[in-house]
């Protein structure tokens, strides 16, 4: 589904509510194997304004590497980038069997309790984001849902500023009307040589922008900074009465891949552990002690 936009920008804004932002953040090297290597980013360092995001990890897998695993209050996204080669085997406890493919989305939202397993085909080479986006507490006892959006299904707004792929939510006067978990708009794509792209940001919510590869300069009335490949940015928005918007130049000679999501915070305490949130520790105690005991289900 392409669609094209007019290249046309509204530069003449009337005066923006205040933003304010985490500054640039390098995302923390780790690896697991031979199979598996990523850039991580957590909540605790952006101050808050990650919210409802706790972690993202920009990776590339090539062997299987976490097996079957559990999943609580929380909901895993997966996203894989369109350069991925190959497929994933995706498996759950809710019955689902099938491969990702090279533009794929898909949620798990564990609620009470779920399993997960991810393994690439032979001879794969993934590369994508994994999200885990914390739920409500008052979610977190609803039944496991899923939800598969196929590349083919994902509109793209495509202009000579940028080709964008929305993978939730609203961008310009494009609608993706898929909400799987939590209202949110998710953004993936290439800004063009010495092109730029505006964003708007509703009142109230946070921002979260990660450069994949090439540079980004994020503007606004009141910030200006430079992102390189690797690095990370959040934002907040704590007017409640209107939205602000931000612009994303590439000065460079070559495209910028970025993502972009926003989101009104749930303001909640949590507690993490792994691939669990609960809000306090006995709840995390309890949950791993139903999955211990099979309450997560079975794969395969």
């Amino acid at each position: 589904m392409i669609l094209q936009a007019a290249n046309t920008l509204n530069t003449d804004r009337s005066p923006q509510p205040a933003l304010s932002t985490t500054g640039v953040k390098n995302g923390n090297p780790f690896a697991i194997g031979d199979g598996f290597s990523a850039l991580s980013f957590r909540e605790k360092d952006f101050s808050r304004m990650m919210d409802p995001l706790v972690m993202v990890d920009h990776y590339r897998m090539t062997e299987s590497t976490f097996g079957i695993h559990p999943h609580a209050g929380l909901c895993a996204l997966s996203i894989l980038f369109e350069d991925t080669q190959g497929g994933v085997h995706n498996r759950d406890s809710l019955g689902n069997d099938f491969d990702l493919l090279p533009g794929d989305v898909y949620w798990l939202n564990s609620g009470s309790g779920a399993l997960h397993d991810e393994a690439p085909r032979p001879g794969s080479a993934i590369h994508g984001l994994q999200v885990f986006v914390n739920l409500p507490q008052s979610r977190r006892s609803e039944q496991p849902a899923s939800f598969l959006l196929r590349a083919g299904d994902i509109p793209v707004i495509e202009d000579a500023n940028a080709r964008i792929r929305l993978l939730q939510g609203q961008y310009q006067a494009v609608q993706n009307p898929v909400t799987p978990v939590l209202p949110m708009t998710i953004l993936e794509g290439k800004v063009n040589p010495l092109r730029h792209i505006d964003i708007d940001v509703a009142a109230g919510q946070n921002g979260w922008l990660y450069v994949v590869s090439g540079e980004l300069q994020l503007q606004s009335e009141q910030h200006n900074g430079v992102l390189q490949q690797g690095q990370a940015m959040a934002i907040s928005l704590s007017d409640t009465s209107a939205e602000s918007a931000i612009q994303l130049h590439n000065l460079a000679d070559e495209k910028s891949h970025f993502v972009f999501f926003s989101a009104s915070p749930i303001n909640e305490p949590f507690v993490q552990k792994g691939p669990i949130i609960m809000q306090t520790h006995e709840q995390i105690l309890r949950k791993e002690q139903e999955y211990a005991a099979g309450k997560f289900g079975s794969v395969g």
